[in-house]
């Protein structure tokens, strides 16, 4: 009933024996740190158990670490499909690209998961199974300890036995009856008394010598395993690592560039788009007082230029009639005195351009001739001498930069967004100039330099293109 209630397979003989083995294993460590007994040592072992130590230590922390970036990563893919998705929501059915825009945040989403698997599968499980080692040796390490102590005992006991003293004779020396029993022997049973106690030293002695070989077999038997083990296992540490972070860095390697152009589709979706609105094209279907632009802001950077002629200057304040002489005023209506000046269609009315008010009746003719019939690419010193003249109000010619066209003057700010783009403010003159390669130049986009910084600094004059729609012409 006592051997019931000790639990399953474990009985009262087996439990005494391991206590007693508990208690034989302590006094054995305490004689040996008190220097009364000698201890078994195996330096090479100890190193490699020192090894063990550090490499356990260390995959440990690489396994923590890696548990701690593989949840990192799920939190960034959460962030990012919760931000795309936001994004998706947004995006509007008649906006350029929503198709697009769907797709791409769909994909995203799955090579998000992929990484995150592909990290779990190769880095964390490999972590895993290779930490997994650990645990069992370390067991196998504190019984060896353990079973060297029980060697050392079974030795020392087994050295105290075969101490006993011995007579000049060579026999044992036997001791004098110490107890009332031994007194009271009769000399005739002296004998039997003796080869009993001989019987006894040698039962000792050969038990001894037997718990001796069984705790030596057993000792040797787990320590042979462990001298092979242990180096094995320290240098397969580098094999480890070097394929863990190989593997590690393959995926992100190839994550972040699929990333990349996805982020590079996202990113020229977005740009179809910001210039569609903001040049009023807008897709079949759209509503366009969801398109409309802010009255009095800034226009828009032109997506193409506008191919529209030369526009005309506005008409000036005061008539030129009222300031001219009444000798020099031309009966338009009078063919004989303006004979090159028909009247017989509106719209081929003075250029207020090539207008002088003093000059002759009789170069009326030639300054007759409209504006836009005169080509943006006329030779450069006829172009200098009118754009002088409009602008300056007199007739001397400035010097202007090689290639120049024409004048204009910037309606709106314009911060540049690249280096070969003009910064410009509200009411500067730019001089506008022929492209060096007409193929580089873009739709919309004009090629010129501040008139301010032409004149002061010449050919140092600072040169970039500019939307054509943020300025009018002069």
């Amino acid at each position: 009933m006592a051997e019931m209630g000790m639990g399953k397979g474990v009985t009262a003989g087996k439990l005494a024996s391991n206590v007693q083995k508990k208690l034989t294993r302590a006094q054995e460590k305490v004689m040996q740190k008190l220097g009364k007994a000698d201890e078994t040592r195996d330096v090479a072992f100890e190193e490699g158990v020192i090894n063990f130590n550090k490499q356990y230590t260390e995959g440990s922390k690489l396994q923590k670490d890696l548990r701690a970036y593989l949840a990192a990563v799920q939190t960034m893919h959460e962030s990012s499909k919760n931000l795309q998705e936001c994004l998706s929501d947004m995006y509007e059915p008649e906006w350029y690209g929503k198709d697009d825009v769907d797709s791409i945040v769909e994909d995203t989403d799955v090579l998000w998961t992929d990484f995150h698997q592909k990290l779990v599968d190769n880095a964390l499980i490999s972590m895993d199974t290779y930490l997994g080692q650990f645990p069992d040796i370390k067991s196998r390490i504190a019984k060896r300890d353990r079973k060297l102590v029980d060697y050392d005992s079974a030795r020392h006991n087994h050295s105290s036995t075969n101490k006993g003293k011995k007579g000049k004779d060579g026999g044992i020396k036997i001791t004098k009856p110490a107890s009332l029993l031994e007194r009271a022997t009769p000399g005739w049973a002296q004998g039997i008394l003796s080869a009993h106690n001989i019987a006894q030293s040698n039962l000792s002695r050969n038990q001894a010598e037997d718990e001796l070989e069984r705790a030596q077999k057993v000792f040797e038997e787990i320590n042979e395993d462990l001298q092979e083990e242990l180096p094995s296992l320290w240098n397969s540490r580098v094999g480890f690592y070097v394929s863990t972070f190989q593997s590690m860095a393959g995926f992100e390697e190839k994550f972040h560039k699929e990333m990349g152009k996805l982020d590079q589709n996202l990113y020229d979706v977005l740009v179809k788009l910001e210039r569609q609105d903001m040049s009023g094209e807008l897709p079949r279907g759209a509503d366009p007082a969801n398109h409309a632009l802010s009255p009095g802001g800034p226009p828009p950077i032109p997506k193409s230029p506008s191919k529209l002629r030369p526009a005309m200057p506005p008409r000036p304040e005061s008539s030129p009639c009222r300031d001219m002489k009444p000798e020099n005023i031309i009966n338009l209506f009078d063919a004989a005195a303006a004979p090159g000046i028909s009247v017989t269609s509106p719209t081929q009315a003075v250029s207020w351009d090539t207008w002088e008010p003093d000059t002759p009746a009789a170069s009326t003719p030639a300054a007759s001739t409209p504006a836009s019939s005169t080509p943006a690419s006329a030779a450069p010193e006829e172009t200098h001498a009118v754009a002088a003249a409009a602008t300056n109000g007199d007739s001397e010619a400035v010097e202007m930069p090689p290639g120049f066209l024409f004048k204009v003057t910037t309606m709106h700010d314009y911060a540049a967004n690249d280096s070969d783009e003009l910064e410009m403010k509200a009411g500067d003159i730019v001089l506008v100039v022929a492209f060096d390669n007409p193929e580089e130049q873009d739709e919309g986009w004009l090629m010129g330099m501040k008139e301010e910084d032409w004149i002061q600094n010449k050919q140092s004059a600072l040169k970039g293109v500019f939307p054509e729609n943020f300025t009018s012409r002069l």
